[in-house]
């Protein structure tokens, strides 16, 4: 199920946060990022939560294993085609 942008906006700002960080540290395993500082950091999260706003990332609950997760939207739409 796909969580609507003006749902995440509701959520307590350190949550969203949250989120987005262990999104962004999931990138830096698979080797998207090299490596992420404070300030790299800082930048990315700024980032991820424009491409969530402008619909590029999207915030997905997975019922069978009742999780959040932050997938790009392209993604979500090949595993529904």
């Amino acid at each position: 199920m796909l969580i609507p942008y003006d749902v995440l906006l509701q959520l307590p700002k350190e949550t969203l946060a949250n989120l987005v960080r262990e999104y962004l540290f999931g990138q830096v395993e698979d080797g998207s990022f090299a490596s992420l500082d404070e300030q790299e950091m800082s930048l990315a999260i700024a980032q991820c939560q424009q491409a969530l706003k402008q619909g590029k990332l999207l915030l997905e609950y997975s019922e069978d294993d009742e999780s959040f997760a932050i997938r790009p939207a392209d993604q979500i739409a090949k595993r529904q085609d």
